[in-house]
């Protein structure tokens, strides 16, 4: 989710009910050399807590300094090592999913980071790197020995990048091996898949990340399913689009009209999933350098769809 979860996103989550946010992913490098743009990437806003401070790298020293900043410098409740990020530019450096492949250096550096830092450490990982170097449960094994608090699981392996299918009975292998908790990751796109997941492999919880893109109901809707077993209604196109303004404000006043106007035409394509006719208004989003013209162009769109619901 880089690139995405900023305070903006983040906040609108929590608001829709995930019991716990993560920020996008910080270079522990950029952070020792205080660059501007990592140093606001670690800004947390009170109402987004309890929230989890992601960094990534791949050398010991410098990924524990990393940690300790964060772990005197900022609010954030949980420090997470991201093991997961298959990317080529960050499993080069040894950092993201590079660690998959060795379960030792896993263990000196998740005990190293916990032995340094007060904040409760996570790690998120994938199962492995490819499907003949899986050590999903060694893994794990090696995060909970070194003192890790839990363990968050994406279904695939490095190699899949994005494609494919999650492989969740990894994941249930990974619960079954472990007594802290484990979060399952990967395909779960409605509050049923949800429910199903966690009781079909035991997992402690589920992390949505692509599924609420756009779509901050889907954390809505799931946690209602969860703990009342009710399937709460879809969101109409008018209240889809008032949260994606909703958004656009928080990253306003994060970064600028300019910059969120950029921005923003990703995240309004996003809200635009699933709605009827949005095939021009999706073309001109990409124009779109004002506040005041995604409102106009968005709303008006609502107002047309409004109007043929009526006729029909």
């Amino acid at each position: 989710m880089a690139g995405v979860c900023n305070p903006a996103f983040r906040l609108i989550a929590k608001e829709f009910g995930a019991g716990l946010v993560c920020a996008e992913m910080v270079s522990d490098k950029g952070i020792l050399h205080e660059n501007e743009r990592s140093l606001k990437m670690l800004y947390v806003d009170e109402r987004e807590k309890p929230l989890s401070l992601q960094i990534f790298g791949g050398e010991r020293e410098s990924l524990v300094a990393a940690a300790k900043y964060v772990d005197k410098n900022t609010n954030a409740d949980i420090i997470d090592i991201n093991m997961g990020c298959p990317v080529p530019k960050i499993t080069k450096c040894d950092a993201g999913a590079k660690w998959l492949l060795d379960p030792d250096k896993i263990y000196e550096m998740v005990a190293a980071t916990v032995d340094a830092v007060q904040k409760p450490v996570t790690v998120k990982m994938r199962i492995g790197w490819d499907e003949d170097h899986i050590y999903a449960v060694k893994n794990a094994q090696a995060v909970e020995r070194a003192g890790g608090a839990a363990v968050a699981v994406h279904g695939r392996t490095r190699v899949q990048m994005y494609e494919g299918v999650a492989d969740w009975d990894i994941i249930g292998e990974v619960k079954k091996n472990v007594s802290i908790p484990v979060i399952g990751n990967g395909d779960v796109s409605s509050p049923q898949e949800a429910k199903d997941r966690m009781d079909q492999y035991g997992v402690d919880g589920v992390m949505i990340g692509r599924a609420a893109l756009g779509n901050p109901w889907m954390l809505y809707r799931t946690v209602q399913y969860l703990e009342n077993g009710i399937i709460a209604p879809e969101p109409t196109a008018r209240e889809k689009m008032n949260i994606c303004m909703l958004h656009m404000d928080r990253l306003i006043d994060l970064k600028g009209e300019d910059v969120a106007a950029r921005e923003m035409r990703k995240h309004a394509a996003w809200y635009l999933k699933g709605l009827p006719q949005t095939g021009s208004v999706r073309n001109a989003i990409n124009q779109m350098t004002t506040r005041e013209g995604m409102n106009k162009l968005l709303f008006e769109y609502v107002d047309q769809l409004e109007e043929v619901q009526k006729i029909s």
